[in-house]
């Protein structure tokens, strides 16, 4: 009988700990917009006292109680009512839980590593707090949703609401936006986790049980053989009797009736698939944004940081040897077009020939920049930057400067090395080069990678 190969070890430590951290991270990013959104709906409130009481009691009291008891009640202090409905369908997560649930009865899998099984009934309980957490977001999203557009018309007689109905909505787009962010991340696997699963699709038991219990499947009452049942397909209407349908609503608009129908639809397709390029991350028309959204503005700190290096070579010339630039950085994404970083550089002496090839500590620098896209994978890249060179001190008649300052513009190209890598290649001129004892090269050609 061939041997069953055991799971990592710590495949249920990473399920339960990223499980757990993203628990917390919509837990604190649902609270923290509940509270903007009565503190919004207050501010309004006050306002519209100024104008009208009985209509301030009327449009806000209400959902100002309903906001805060969902606040409340997710920090605990007021009892919990069932959730209905989901946070819509996650292939990953509905995979995640079935392969713990499939675990439950396959000790070979396991192993004999001590805390397994109490391992996974932790992993299992995250991973159910976690679907009611989304639960959770999604009634807060779809509760926003429709508060804006009641706002929008309850408001519509009075005037000075505008930029706080667009507050509002800014909060509501980014919230759901960070939700959809937590959910990416989420996603991504790690080592362990990842040679799980290639153990567990190894297994025929295994992908039995995710056809026959999966979130798909269950859907559709699909059984072992991969199909649906006519029960499970009974009152869905096909196309041809939509198609019916449809020719017969029409019957009274003429032979060309379909036509200008097919026209219409045309028309509506292309404009929808304007909208979703433009916005691909919105999966509901009200949460259409009426400003321009700030693509940063959900990712965190760490996210936005981008680390890199670069290499760059100056000739030799009678007073120093040929010398490389090794540099190391870290940039800062403030715009998804533009970022600004910091970085320092080790300069390396290489001699002053292939017949004299020596390698020597010519100094360091300290580096400043700024890129923004121009157009495509170009770059518009600017610099400031400080070098220590010590052995320039030495010149005669103490012309040598140990530190010379540059300036720095010009274009870069930055091109894909893998998923998670970008290579650049960049030209710089240096507007101080004049003032460089000896002078320096007044062109900079720079090669790196950014991760």
């Amino acid at each position: 009988m061939k041997q069953v190969e055991k799971l990592p070890a710590k495949y249920l430590s990473e399920v339960n700990s990223k499980t757990r951290q993203l628990n917390k991270q919509l837990d604190k990013r649902s609270q923290k917009a509940l509270a903007r959104f009565v503190a919004q709906e207050k501010r309004m409130q006050q306002k519209m006292l100024k104008i009208d009481s009985l209509a301030a009691k009327n449009i806000f009291t209400r959902s100002i109680d309903s906001l805060g008891n969902m606040k409340a009640r997710m920090k605990g202090k007021l009892a919990k009512v069932p959730l209905v409905g989901g946070g819509g369908y996650n292939g990953y997560i509905d995979s995640l839980q079935q392969s713990l649930s499939f675990l439950k009865g396959s000790n070979d899998l396991l192993g004999q590593a001590k805390g397994m099984k109490d391992k996974l009934g932790g992993a299992t309980k995250q991973v159910q707090a976690l679907q009611d957490k989304l639960k959770e977001a999604e009634m807060i999203k779809a509760y926003i949703r429709e508060r804006k557009q009641q706002l929008k018309e309850q408001l519509s007689q009075f005037s000075g609401f505008g930029k706080d109905l667009q507050k509002m909505n800014k909060e509501a787009y980014y919230y759901a936006q960070q939700v959809k962010e937590y959910k990416e991340v989420f996603k991504d696997r790690k080592k362990a986790e990842k040679k799980a699963m290639e153990i567990l699709k190894k297994v025929p038991a295994y992908n039995d049980f995710i056809q026959k219990n999966s979130q798909i499947a269950s859907l559709f009452n699909l059984q072992g053989g991969g199909s649906a049942s006519p029960e499970s397909l009974e009152g869905l209407q096909t196309r041809s009797q939509v198609e019916q349908l449809i020719q017969q609503r029409l019957g009274g608009g003429g032979p060309n009736a379909g036509s200008g129908v097919s026209q219409q639809m045309a028309a509506a397709r292309s404009k929808f698939e304007e909208l979703k390029s433009k916005f691909p991350d919105l999966d509901n028309a009200a949460d259409m944004p009426n400003f321009k959204p700030n693509d940063m503005k959900t990712k965190s700190f760490l996210q936005r940081l981008e680390f890199g290096s670069n290499i760059q070579f100056q000739r030799s010339n009678k007073f120093f040897p040929s010398t490389s630039d090794l540099a190391g950085q870290v940039a800062y994404k403030f715009h998804k077009n533009g970022s600004v970083g910091v970085g320092m550089s080790y300069k390396l002496g290489m001699g002053t020939g292939f017949d004299n090839i020596r390698f020597t500590s010519q100094g360091m620098g300290i580096r400043s920049f700024v890129d923004w896209k121009l157009k495509g994978t170009f770059f518009l890249s600017g610099g400031y930057e400080q070098n220590y060179q010590p052995n320039y001190a030495t010149l005669a008649d103490g012309a040598g400067q140990p530190w010379t300052q540059s300036a720095l513009l010009g274009i870069s190209k930055k091109y894909k090395i893998s998923s998670k890598m970008k290579g650049n290649m960049m030209v710089l001129f240096d507007f101080l080069y004049n003032q460089h004892v000896p002078r320096t090269d007044p062109v900079k050609v720079r090669m790196g990678y950014n991760f």
